[in-house]
């Protein structure tokens, strides 16, 4: 198989045209009556896509992979040793026809991966020498592939904590221009149909920043919509949640998240992205039209909501494992924000099937980059 360093960016760079404040009806299909994710695959058909896996070893991976494959809507890239995978391809019996497996130790690849990765300058920085035994590793060498256009995207975290993906990512990939540092978001498809769009809602950051201050909550907003606005093609309404609603108690965390709510309209603004954005509020004003009349008054996202933020992580992921678990609800991700190439952080508790969806959404993902930001791709693929 033919085979940058992240910074801080600058708010001010403009985001693509198509995010501005027009109709987004080219882009991700709109969730109806049918499946969320049904709708995902379908769209993906046309533009099949390589997705690499980093945990190649995996049984729910393997499986995975074949079901993917299967679907028509791409190629797996699985990275381990070709031999361990096969065995447990067999012990799961599943097919690896059309399933491209990749092993950094022998791939003739490595040298040319080891010689971009000692160029880049927080490599320098860290003092390591040995860039063979990092390049090896399956999330850095997965990393290196999707950021010279190997792959198309990366799903990974299923084998690993979080910070063993995040850290590859963050110095190999580039970020995205207007993305000051990396979050992520959650995609949660919940049997009330009245909530968000058609039951779909986008809950952020569930998964990376701890304790965002106001500035990177704000960031965090606009990215998650962003994201949200490329899926339903209509303009996201942003819900910055608290414990309360539009100064019912005041204390350090709520006015943060008050302060937040201006800076996702200034920072909107000087981007040209249209969105509604209010808060602080709480959950159920979000959701609920009838409380969030009785709470906060006349809103434009009150009561209808379709991207939650979480004032910070403890909130965040529990929220996520309760829609998951005692809402009923699917939950898909975790879908990582601010990077130049599509990429996905699973959980190590992922199904076969939050695989192959999260896999599917990346890799609809890829279709749009391209287009939303061809100079960045571009670039990508020949640096």
């Amino acid at each position: 198989m033919d085979v940058a360093e992240s910074g801080r960016i600058d708010h001010g760079q403009a985001v693509p045209s198509c995010f501005r404040k027009h109709s987004l009806s080219g882009l991700l299909p709109v969730a109806t009556a049918m499946s969320f994710i049904d709708t995902i695959f379908a769209k993906l058909k046309r533009h099949p896509k390589r997705i690499v896996f980093p945990d190649g070893d995996d049984p729910r991976v393997v499986r995975a992979c074949h079901a993917f494959y299967e679907k028509k809507v791409g190629i797996p890239v699985l990275i381990g040793n070709r031999e361990v995978i096969e065995r447990v391809a067999v012990a799961e019996k599943v097919s690896l026809d059309h399933v491209a497996i990749v092993n950094p130790e022998t791939s003739s690849d490595l040298p040319v991966f080891c010689e971009r990765f000692e160029k880049i300058e927080r490599y320098k920085k860290t003092g390591t020498r040995d860039t063979r035994s990092l390049m090896t590793n399956p999330n850095y060498f997965a990393a290196m592939m999707l950021q010279f256009g190997q792959v198309d995207a990366l799903v990974g975290g299923v084998n690993s904590y979080s910070g063993s993906l995040l850290r590859p990512l963050i110095q190999l990939v580039k970020p995205l221009p207007h993305s000051p540092f990396i979050s992520a978001c959650l995609i949660a498809e919940v049997p009330d149909k009245k909530l968000g769009d058609d039951g779909v809602l986008f809950l952020a950051d569930c998964g990376v920043v701890p304790d965002p201050n106001v500035e990177q909550l704000a960031s965090i907003a606009v990215q998650t919509g962003l994201v949200a606005r490329q899926v339903f093609g209509t303009r996201p309404r942003i819900a910055m949640l608290s414990f309360s609603t539009k100064g019912s108690a005041k204390t350090p965390s709520t006015e943060k998240v008050a302060r937040a709510v201006a800076i996702v309209r200034e920072l909107a603004d000087r981007l040209g992205v249209e969105i509604a954005v209010d808060g602080e509020m709480q959950a159920d004003a979000a959701l609920i039209p009838e409380i969030a009349q009785r709470k906060m008054g006349p809103s434009t996202v009150g009561g209808k909501a379709n991207v939650l933020i979480f004032p910070e992580l403890n909130s965040g992921n529990i929220g996520a494992k309760l829609v998951q678990y005692i809402g009923g609800g699917r939950v898909y991700g975790q879908i990582l924000l601010g990077l130049s190439r599509p990429a996905a952080d699973m959980s190590r508790g992922a199904e076969v099937d939050d695989i192959v969806a999260v896999a599917a959404l990346v890799g609809l993902q890829a279709v749009e980059y391209r287009k939303l930001y061809p100079a960045e791709v571009v670039e990508s693929d020949v640096a």
